[in-house]
């Protein structure tokens, strides 16, 4: 396996050690007190509660309510985030989680806020928006969200538009399925489950929220186009993969690359330094105008010859 990048692995470990903390502490009496629930603390309350804190909208992304819940996030977040780090890069990749997750936050804030009108205006009509706070306040308290699940499916949206036609293996499908119908396939789940499920205990309206965060962020990104995305980082991945399985699955097939490779080398070696100025100069024209024609017209515009140029030159830089 690849090393997983920086602010993946970080985020890895930070979410573990939040639910060990979680459980550790929900188990324990402190100095003979009551045990203390870091969920409850840092999970994200309604806003018209008295235990909401804005800080929440943050540490609730850190935070997870079962084992399976930080087990298929986590999952997720390795498999799909170190991909799409390794194609934006640190800063970037961090920045979007966040706010993937921020805004996920702030979709369900906005779902528990319908759902509690609409269930309190069905008891009693006379209620308006402007009574909500005084109506059932300390009960608002029990409107507890937790995980990462909004950010995840930010990435997971980021995956499918960045690679959309990479194939997947997803169980229990029994063929491989591209990136971008597996995206909408699960989009498409968790706006069904929105509209169509109540009191299942799962933020269907904060996944969507991620996904349509992270939506306007790429677009939004793939205007303002700049040198720091590296698309070949995150091709490496795909292209290591398929290499090895031809190295496994045909060694002609790899042995001939390989010689290809080999006699290229041996020729370049014999070249003059004005033939090898002139080819490193064109090398280049060439790699600028792949630059600007991804600045233009997004990854996706380039054919299969210009991708396997800017694959290797990543390499060689």
């Amino acid at each position: 396996m690849m090393r997983i990048p920086t602010v993946t692995k970080n985020l890895l470990i930070i979410n573990v050690l939040a639910f060990f903390a979680m459980y550790v502490l929900r188990s324990v009496n402190l100095f003979g007190g009551s045990p203390l629930d870091l969920n409850d603390i840092l999970g994200l309350h309604f806003f018209l509660a008295p235990d909401f804190h804005i800080y929440q909208l943050v540490t609730y992304m850190f935070m997870h309510a079962t084992f399976t819940h930080i087990f298929f996030n986590m999952f997720a977040l390795w498999m799909f985030g170190m991909i799409v780090e390794r194609t934006w890069g640190a800063k970037r990749f961090l920045f979007y989680y966040i706010s993937c997750g921020i805004g996920a936050g702030l979709f369900q804030e906005l779902a528990q806020f319908f759902d509690l009108y609409f269930m309190i205006s069905s008891q009693n009509a006379s209620v308006s928006v402007m009574h909500l706070p005084e109506v059932a306040r300390q009960a608002l308290n029990a409107w507890t969200t937790v995980g990462a699940s909004g950010s995840i499916y930010g990435v997971l949206l980021a995956f499918g538009m960045l690679f959309p036609n990479e194939k997947l293996f997803i169980i229990p499908i029994p063929f491989p399925i591209k990136a971008k119908w597996f995206v909408m396939i699960y989009a498409g789940i968790e706006l069904f489950s929105a509209m169509a499920t109540t009191g299942d205990g799962v933020a269907h309206v904060a996944h969507l929220g991620g996904m349509v965060v992270g939506f306007f962020m790429i677009k939004y990104w793939r205007r303002h186009a700049y040198r720091g995305s590296n698309m070949a980082g995150g091709n490496q991945f795909f292209d290591t993969l398929k290499r090895k399985w031809d190295k496994r699955g045909s060694g002609k097939k790899f042995s001939t690359w390989h010689n290809k490779n080999s006699e290229t080398e041996n020729y370049n070696s014999h070249n003059s330094d004005w033939d090898y100025n002139a080819r490193k100069k064109a090398e280049q024209d060439d790699i600028d105008r792949i630059l600007d024609k991804i600045r233009k017209s997004g990854y996706d515009s380039l054919t299969a010859e210009e991708k396997r140029c800017l694959f290797e030159n990543s390499k060689k830089n």
